[in-house]
């Protein structure tokens, strides 16, 4: 039985949705993702993703669903906007400047990101972030402007961020909350929260399904 709380993260008090235990057979989403067709990822993110087989959602929204109403005052029907199987692979030495940095996905207040945890052994959780310059912890259209040129004017000043992921406290970023990855669990999050994964120096990176950081990822819009 799925297990969720929801806690209020940083000085904006973001929702932040925890589900433990939240899939019927995590074992089953292993084994097909290991027989899976991985390929490099768009979008800046730092790995390679899958299709994920066509039950996933349908078996899970509904629990979504309910999360979702019940941390961020969802009115309408949940629509996908993505979904696949990710994997973090990317080397700190081939990071792109973007991928060195908090991000957020989208800049409405209707879109959430899920995060679903699969490997064993746990791994590298997800990491959100205050912009020290403005304050920020969310980035939303009417802060994306300003967000942006304050991180542009730094980074010109400043020189860009040294290769590997953000992690704790950096010289433009405060770490405000890190949850742990657990095995089959799930987080769901506004996207305009800004986040990383929490990737460690010892993580392997691998782009095996079997041995890397395998996740669900998934965009959904609530409005």
């Amino acid at each position: 039985m799925t297990d969720m709380r929801i806690e209020t993260i940083g000085t904006e008090g973001q929702p932040l949705v925890v589900l433990d235990d939240f899939a019927p057979d995590p074992a089953g989403l292993r084994d097909f993702a290991a027989a899976a067709d991985f390929s490099p990822a768009h979008n800046h993110y730092p790995g390679v993703r899958a299709p994920l087989p066509e039950a996933y959602l349908a078996t899970q929204l509904p629990l979504i669903a309910e999360a979702a109403a019940a941390a961020f005052e969802r009115r309408r029907a949940l629509r996908v906007v993505d979904a696949s199987f990710s994997i973090v692979s990317t080397p700190p030495g081939a990071l792109t400047i973007p991928q060195r940095l908090p991000h957020v996905d989208a800049f409405t207040e209707d879109r959430i990101a899920l995060v679903h945890y699969l490997s064993i052994e746990n791994g590298d959780g997800t990491a959100f972030f205050r912009h020290r310059a403005t304050g920020f912890e969310t980035v939303t259209e009417a802060r994306r402007d300003l967000f942006f040129r304050h991180l542009d004017t730094e980074m010109r000043h400043g020189g860009v961020p040294s290769p590997g992921y953000p992690l704790g406290d950096t010289p433009l970023f405060e770490s405000i909350h890190t949850e742990p990855a657990r095995y089959n669990r799930a987080l769901l999050y506004r996207s305009w929260n800004l986040h990383s994964g929490a990737i460690s120096s010892a993580s392997a990176l691998s782009p095996d399904p079997v041995r890397g950081r395998l996740t669900v990822t998934a965009f959904l819009s609530i409005g």
